[in-house]
């Protein structure tokens, strides 16, 4: 794989992603990482400056028309080659709403950065994964050739739902799985296989102190599998382990 492009790199699981694509033994040429503001984000910028194939892009995800710019970066990189692998991992979790208190605007904010920004981000970045699904010399998916992996929760999961609640979280990652399985639909003439991964109860600002996995225990579960995906996952619910979720 020659190149990631990931979301909201700031801290948490996305910049797990960095360190751990970075530390990989045959790392991608070219990791983009995102953030709202490098500013913010000392552990990023720390991470840049020591590994060069580590570039930090400013990118606000509520600001959709910002995202040409953006990709036309990535592509003034990787040129030919294209873009292997796109992680929409930015996200926003709000507090436990019960549906009297749920209010208009967390809905609305859960909708644009959950499920919306996404969709709009594949969307752009697809002349870029399309090249580097047509330049893999073989058949079939995997994430060397291109793939768009949306990162999503079992909170999303309707047949898994027993405690209801959490209705901006809840609906716009449900969507987001909606999605998934359109774009997995989409674009598997075109070789790029999409899927969307909950990466189990972590330890981040999202996940909260009670969870019971570490960041460094998901990511390093996660790019194992990411490393075995087919065809056979293409438009799939799974665990970061590779289990299969209920939709």
């Amino acid at each position: 794989m020659k190149s990631v492009l990931i979301t909201g790199c700031n801290r948490g699981l996305g910049l797990g992603f960095v360190k751990h694509f970075a530390a990989l033994r045959i790392p991608p040429e070219n990791i983009f990482a995102t953030c709202r503001s490098a500013n913010n984000a000392p552990e990023l910028q720390a991470l840049a400056e020591k590994w060069k194939n580590i570039h930090i892009l400013q990118l606000d995800l509520k600001e959709t028309k910002t995202y040409k710019q953006v990709v036309n970066s990535v592509a003034e990189k990787v040129g030919d080659a294209g873009l292997n692998l796109l992680v929409n991992n930015a996200g926003i979790a709000g507090k436990f709403s019960r549906l009297g208190l749920v209010k208009e605007q967390q809905l609305t904010e859960s909708f644009l950065v959950n499920t919306i920004a996404p969709i709009l981000l594949t969307k752009e970045c697809l002349p870029l994964l399309k090249q580097a699904a047509s330049n893999y010399g073989k058949q079939g998916m995997c994430i060397e050739r291109a793939a768009v992996i949306n990162m999503t929760s079992i909170l999303s999961s309707i047949g898994d739902n027993t405690q209801g609640g959490y209705y901006p979280y809840r609906c716009s990652k449900s969507a987001l799985n909606a999605a998934t399985r359109s774009m997995s639909v989409d674009l598997q003439n075109d070789g790029i296989l999409v899927a969307c991964l909950h990466p189990g109860w972590i330890k981040t600002d999202m996940g909260g102190k009670n969870a019971p996995m570490e960041v460094d225990s998901s990511i390093k579960t996660i790019i194992s599998t990411l490393q075995t995906l087919n065809e056979s996952h293409n438009g799939s619910f799974l665990q970061y382990d590779g289990t299969t979720l209920p939709w």
